[in-house]
């Protein structure tokens, strides 16, 4: 069972125990959900770490979970999974793939007419939709008979709620709602919730929270969005809408006075929560997303903001993005949690391409790099690198390579001159070629002032080969960043195998950093890597990959999740001021 499979398992458990009581079972719901978005973005098959023993640090999978899964693969079943599914019709599984399909609808409409086939359900539910016999149905009706055949259109079109967005795209869509939303004077506060807000690198549907004390208002705008493609449900304090790609955007609203409780309730992650929530029990505190109550006291203390709540549990307030149970919560009660890396920090951008005509082996940039630097400038960078891809070895001869990188050389130092603002430095994106080589030679490495290098090819290479062609790359002393160091490409490939502890060794021991590449579908290092390479001492570059000059506002992103591996200021090398970066490139 791969991780995919493994993932799909998984939910389908936090679905059964949502049919059977959705308010009893919430911490397993949570847990179950939790376990199967970490597994589905692990860059190693669960199997594998099964093998090698090294799957019980992984975050957001508890004990009992654990336990669950090392029956899956020792016996290839789990009798508890199988006495619960048992208890719910196998047919409501498919279901939870369609847009707006949750549990409940499911089991819903899969007991009332008595469907067993999984394989067809989709094509019965439809079919009994298009007869008009589900309006029937108490609580359902002409409207959500409708809403239905929409939805399985939508499915058959490909638009199946298991395909999580990127951050950036998340981020983004969330900032045009927030936006749209802060246009309504009844709108106080607006933030978004969940995995969005703690920067996770994958986001499932877009939660919102919203301060005001004129809820109807404000539900009545946000169900007006112009972009929506419809609205899925409209409560009296909460609101679903689908936008376009069917993607699912959640809205809930509390009283100013209370927001506080409620946004740091609904940020999570479940494992904080509980930490939190245990440790305030502690000291005699029940919490919940309307405030914190003291023992022998009867009403609710409620706060405005984060801050306030954090501070009354004897807490400093904690960064969404490290909220995890991974020891935040015993350094904020310290005053020791560390200041991580903000974008203001950043000085320099050093992976980028632009279209100066090296003719590489793979796709160049589309500015000039005097458009690059321009965008540099705006930004408040002190250097750039430009780093496009080593020229193609198969379409030119040693010679041609070296006459490329020479005329490259000559108009980075042509800009070096003109360009006082922002200082150029002249990289190279190199690969590292499935036998540890460098495409290009000693010669030619000579015209550069240091690489970048990184693997583009021959991915499914053996954990040990990988290890010793990555570390064979990285030898060479011109050879200073290891670029997006996992190669996975989220939602479409999972990371290569690979000994990250012996990586993080050799990179400490020699003076080499590993990136974090903030191209929207890489976001790699992951975060998780990030922090057992930060505990080893290893520097990191915060990088954009930029391919064009606005691509360089990607930028948060990669600071984001440097901030989810708990990386300071002093972490990031791109902090540096330019003479002190050039020291350690030249080192």
């Amino acid at each position: 069972m791969n991780n995919k499979e493994l993932a799909r398992l998984l939910r389908s458990i936090a679905a059964a125990y949502s049919i059977k009581d959705e308010k009893k079972y919430r911490f397993q719901i949570l847990a179950y959900q939790t376990a199967a978005d970490s597994i589905e973005h692990l860059n190693t098959e669960f199997k594998d770490l099964i093998k090698e023993n090294k799957y019980k640090k992984i975050p957001g999978i508890g004990p009992t979970i654990t336990e669950h899964l090392e029956e899956l693969f020792r016996t290839g079943k789990v009798k508890h999974f199988e006495e619960l599914k048992k208890t719910v019709p196998e047919a409501i599984f498919p279901l939870l793939d369609v847009p707006t399909f949750g549990p409940k609808k499911a089991y819903k409409i899969v007991s009332a007419f008595k469907l067993k086939d999984p394989k067809t359900v989709v094509k019965d539910v439809e079919a009994l939709a298009k007869e008009g016999k589900i309006a029937k149905l108490p609580t359902f009706g002409e409207k959500s008979q409708e809403d239905i055949l929409r939805a399985i259109n939508e499915y058959k079109q490909g638009k199946t709620k298991s395909t999580r967005m990127v951050l950036p795209f998340a981020s983004e869509l969330a900032q045009k709602i927030l936006g749209y939303l802060k246009l309504s004077k009844d709108v106080e506060k607006a933030y978004p919730l969940g995995s969005l807000r703690r920067s996770v690198s994958t986001v499932g549907d877009v939660d919102i929270a919203v301060a005001s004390s004129n809820p109807k208002a404000v539900l009545e705008h946000f169900t007006s969005y112009p972009n929506k493609e419809r609205v899925i449900e409209k409560g009296d304090v909460t609101a679903s809408i689908l936008t376009g790609g069917g993607h699912q955007v959640d809205l809930m609203i509390q009283k100013p006075e209370s927001f506080g409780s409620l946004l740091q309730h609904f940020t999570g992650s479940k494992e904080h929560n509980i930490a939190l929530r245990e440790y305030a029990l502690s000291k005699g505190m029940s919490l919940s997303e309307y405030g914190i109550k003291l023992k022998r006291e009867p009403e609710t203390k409620k706060f405005s903001t984060e801050e306030a709540f954090y501070n009354f549990i004897g807490l400093d307030w904690i960064p969404p993005e490290i909220r995890e149970n991974k020891g935040e919560i015993q350094l904020a009660a310290k005053h020791k949690l560390p200041k991580l890396v903000e974008l203001k920090d950043i000085k320099g951008d050093l992976h980028t391409h632009s279209n100066f005509p090296i003719e590489p082996s793979h796709d160049l940039g589309q500015n000039t790099p005097e458009e690059m630097l321009k965008k540099a400038e705006s930004l408040g960078y002190e250097y750039l690198g430009f780093s496009e891809h080593n020229p193609s070895i198969t379409n030119h001869t040693e010679k041609e390579i070296f006459n490329l990188l020479s005329r490259r050389k000559d108009k980075i130092e042509q800009l070096y001159e003109s360009n006082k603002i922002v200082r150029v430095i002249n990289l190279l994106e190199i690969d590292i070629l499935a036998n540890g080589e460098l495409p290009i030679n000693y010669k030619m490495l000579d015209l550069i002032d240091a690489a970048i290098v990184s693997i583009h090819s021959s991915f499914s290479m053996d954990k040990k080969k990988m290890t010793e062609r990555i570390l064979k790359g990285l030898s060479h002393p011109k050879a200073k960043i290891l670029g997006h160091p996992t190669g996975r490409m989220l939602n479409q490939r999972p990371g290569y195998e690979a000994d990250w502890e012996k990586i993080f060794d050799f990179a400490v021991k020699n003076n080499k950093a590993l990136e974090i590449n903030a191209w929207p579908n890489r976001l790699d290092l992951p975060d998780t890597l990030i922090r057992q390479a930060k505990e080893k001492g290893v520097k990191f570059v915060i990088d954009t990959d930029s391919h064009a000059a606005d691509q360089m506002d990607l930028m948060p992103y990669g600071v984001a999740v440097a901030r989810r591996g708990w990386c300071t200021k002093e972490d990031i090398l791109n902090t540096l001021p330019y003479e002190k970066f050039m020291e350690w490139l030249k080192d």
